[in-house]
C-alpha cells in the first residue's frame, strides 16, 4: 500500500483575521504579514517535494498555496480547489467581531467569558463540538454548521485527498485550509490529543496515510515558518 503523507497548514493572516472579525465563508485577502508567513512556508518547505496541492474555494486559500508554491519553486504542479475543505460557515455571525460570537457562546455554557471557555477547551473538559453546537444553536439565520456536520464534510475530503494520491505510490500533499476547517477533520482522529493551543495562520498539521488509516503525527507546527524566516 502507498504511503502518503500530508502536509495541512492553515491560510496567512487576512484582513478579517487581523479585524478580529468572524471569518468563515465570508472571505477576505492575506496582509502582508499573511503574505510573508506564507513565503516563510514555503521556503521553510524547501526539503519537501509535494506532488499535488489542494486548497478550500475561498480566495484566502487559494492565495496562500500559490505564495508557499511560489516560494518553494513548485508552482508548476497542480492545486485542486475542494469545497469540502472551506472554513466552518457561522451563519448571522458572519464578519461580526470573534468577541460577540464567541461571548455568546461562552454565556450560553454559563461561562463569565469566552477566555474561560477556551482554557477549558485547551483543559480537555469541553471540546470544539460543544461550541460549535452552540453557535449553531444561537444563529438566527439557520445556516451555522454543527461540528458533526463540519467534520464529516472535512473528512470525506481529507479521505478523497488521500485515495486519490493512494492511486500514483508514495508522495507529499499539500493541503492548504482554515483554523476551524482543519480542527473538524483532524480533531477526533487523533488531533485533540496534540493540540496544545490555537491553530495560528500558517501552522503545519501532518497527517500519514497508509494501508486505508490515517495518523495524525503533529499539530499546529510553526517550525517550518521559522525556518523559512532565517531563509529570508
Amino acid at each position: 500500500m502507498s504511503k502518503i503523507t500530508i502536509y495541512v497548514a492553515r491560510h496567512g493572516k487576512t484582513m478579517m483575521n487581523s479585524l478580529d472579525k468572524v471569518q468563515g465563508w465570508c472571505d477576505s485577502p492575506l496582509t502582508k504579514e499573511g503574505i510573508d508567513a506564507a513565503r516563510y512556508l514555503g521556503y521553510g518547505m524547501d526539503d519537501i517535494t509535494f506532488r499535488t496541492a489542494y486548497c478550500s474555494d475561498l480566495r484566502r486559500t487559494r492565495q496562500t498555496v500559490q505564495i508557499v508554491l511560489g516560494a518553494k519553486g513548485q508552482d508548476d504542479i497542480p492545486v485542486i480547489e475542494l469545497a469540502g475543505l472551506r472554513e466552518a460557515c457561522f451563519g448571522s455571525f458572519e464578519a461580526d467581531y470573534n468577541g460577540v460570537m464567541w461571548g455568546n457562546a461562552a454565556l450560553f455554557l454559563q461561562y463569565t467569558s469566552y477566555e474561560d471557555m477556551y482554557k477549558d477547551i485547551m483543559d480537555r473538559k469541553i471540546n470544539y463540538s460543544h461550541v460549535l453546537n452552540v453557535i449553531k444553536k444561537l444563529d438566527k439565520m439557520g445556516m451555522a454548521e454543527s461540528f458533526d456536520q463540519l467534520e464529516a464534510r472535512t473528512q470525506e475530503s481529507l479521505k478523497e485527498i488521500a485515495e486519490n494520491e493512494a492511486q500514483y505510490g508514495d508522495g507529499n500533499v499539500l493541503v492548504i485550509a482554515h483554523g476551524m476547517s482543519i480542527l473538524g477533520m483532524l480533531y477526533n482522529l487523533g488531533g485533540d490529543k496534540l493540540l496544545k493551543g490555537a491553530l495560528d495562520n500558517a501552522a503545519v498539521c501532518k497527517v500519514i496515510y497508509e494501508d486505508g488509516k490515517f495518523t495524525v503525527e503533529s499539530m499546529g507546527d510553526m517550525s517550518y515558518v521559522e525556518k523559512g524566516k532565517k531563509k529570508e
